[in-house]
């Protein structure tokens, strides 16, 4: 992949608070090295829906959101509950405030504090809606927020919008990033790589750089929802991606990693080799394994890509439905996994992506796709 000019826009460097994503970062005593993490016990990242309630209507959105709120919304007591369930882990994830658009809740700021005061480590994914101004973003941080994820799919104004749906986007994520600067609260770019984006992504890197973002999250397109209109990438192109990415990467101080791409330790471990040098830890998590989503409802599941439920935090604790559900042992059981998957040497520290499988073949076992390997 070739190079593009520098993004001219909005930029604001700064010290960097933590050096690392939700994969390892705010190491602690209640936040061990996720190396020793044992994910049939705990997950690295639990991810909530607060709602699916939306101004955006983005290309690729997975839930097809809408500006209305669902009615059967987990209430202000519930997500409390549900705080309580995630810290009673093993080892604390990292909680993510997900949507829909979070901003869509008036209790967000509430849920945030009580969160921290639980103890949880979270972050917040706002949608780039005139909503996201400087008084919120210095909320956001003020009420204990520990990252700030903001999309960004085009480099330009015009790439960015267009996919987003709405005009305006592309400089609502830029001042937003700069008032999270201003804020001290660290940010992370979100990607979304399909046929359409993918020539985007060397000035998105630039944009990162200038932004001294502490992660960027590159996630290869799960069709689904909206998502299932867009063109995705053929797997020989997402193998040229998965190493440029890979060779960003060690140009880069932030940390990229990849979502529902988990051949991207594949391609690092190769490339490690290749120079002689033993591979180092490429951070992945996969659906049920290491990753779960609550869903606006309380229903779990094994991603947000992965509509199939393992049960609801109104009926039981997040930790057994984890832990226990038969659907959730079926994922972390590699053994079974089917097709060219089930065969593959790297399966035990790859596995491709479920949920992507699972949107082709209609099995969580099946095999993905989109790697480059399947022949």
């Amino acid at each position: 992949m070739s190079g593009h000019p520098h993004h001219s826009g909005h930029t604001h460097r700064r010290e960097r608070s933590d050096g690392h994503g939700h994969s390892e970062s705010a190491h602690t005593e209640n936040h061990p090295s996720p190396h020793a993490r044992d994910y049939s016990q705990s997950p690295l990242v639990v991810t909530w829906e607060l709602t699916q309630a939306c101004d955006l209507a983005c290309d690729h959105c997975r839930a097809d959101a809408n500006p209305e709120r669902h009615s059967d919304e987990l209430a202000t007591d519930e997500a409390i509950a549900l705080f309580e369930q995630v810290a009673d882990f093993d080892a604390s994830p990292f909680f993510v405030f997900s949507g829909g658009d979070p901003l869509k809740r008036p209790d967000i700021f509430e849920l945030l504090e009580t969160a921290a005061d639980i103890g949880l480590t979270p972050a917040v994914t706002p949608a780039t809606t005139p909503l996201l101004d400087r008084e919120t973003v210095e909320r956001f941080e003020a009420a204990g927020a520990r990252r700030m994820a903001l999309s960004l799919d085009g480099a330009t104004a015009e790439a960015h919008d267009e996919f987003r749906g709405e005009t305006g986007t592309f400089d609502v994520a830029m001042e937003a990033a700069e008032y999270a600067a201003d804020a001290g609260l660290p940010i992370q770019l979100n990607t979304t790589v399909t046929a359409n984006t993918v020539s985007e992504l060397p000035a998105i890197a630039d944009i990162a750089s200038e932004l001294d973002v502490a992660m960027w999250e590159v996630f290869f397109l799960v069709p689904l929802g909206r998502g299932t209109e867009l063109e995705q990438l053929s797997p020989d192109l997402a193998r040229e991606v998965l190493e440029w990415l890979a060779e960003r990467s060690e140009q880069e101080s932030y940390r990229v990693i990849t979502v529902e791409a988990p051949f991207y330790r594949r391609v690092a471990s190769e490339r490690a080799r290749e120079r002689g040098e033993t591979p180092g830890h490429v951070g992945t998590t996969g659906a049920g394994n290491g990753f779960v989503f609550v869903s606006h409802t309380g229903e779990v599941y094994p991603s947000g890509f992965m509509p199939i439920s393992a049960g609801n935090v109104r009926e039981e604790s997040l930790v057994d439905i984890y832990r226990d559900a038969p659907l959730m042992q079926r994922l972390r059981d590699r053994e079974s996994f089917e097709g060219p998957c089930g065969s593959c040497p790297a399966t035990p520290h790859c596995g491709g992506s479920r949920s992507r499988a699972y949107a082709a073949t209609g099995v969580p076992t099946g095999s993905d796709p989109l790697c480059p390997w399947v022949g």
